[in-house]
């Protein structure tokens, strides 16, 4: 019988993810957002995201900030950001934000390196009727 073993493990990552859902308040609290960011994307949440690319740009010199911290982001969390801007694209309340991130990605990725980038071509055709 493995019942105990296993909800153990279950209760464990559910004290993880709330260790990592208040980490992630604090970060957003003391404005380390590229943290956060990052942080956020590893959490698999969208909306998070946005709501760190929203504080960022409401700073002042928020643009600046926004793309010290998208330069900053792994080629994966990149990609990440990548999908859940196609889908904030779509939201005339979110668009300016994803207009943002798909400016400071296109003016700093090589096309080649875009090209590398995981779901690139999914991500273009959708964001066209939108951009």
């Amino acid at each position: 019988d493995v019942t105990e073993t296993e909800e153990k493990e279950a209760q464990a990552k559910q004290e993880e993810q709330i260790m990592k859902e208040q980490e992630l308040s604090n970060l957003l609290h003391e404005k380390r957002y590229l943290k956060a960011l990052g942080l956020a994307i590893s959490l698999d949440r969208p909306h998070t995201v946005l709501m760190v690319v929203k504080a960022i740009l409401k700073e002042t010199d928020g643009r600046r900030h926004l793309e010290e911290n998208i330069i900053r982001l792994r080629k994966d969390q990149k990609e990440a950001v990548l999908a859940f801007l196609v889908t904030w694209n779509t939201n005339s309340r979110n668009c300016h934000e994803a207009q943002a991130v798909i400016e400071i990605l296109l003016r700093h990725e090589a096309p080649d390196s875009l090209l590398q980038y995981a779901g690139i071509k999914s991500a273009v055709e959708s964001l066209l009727p939108y951009t």
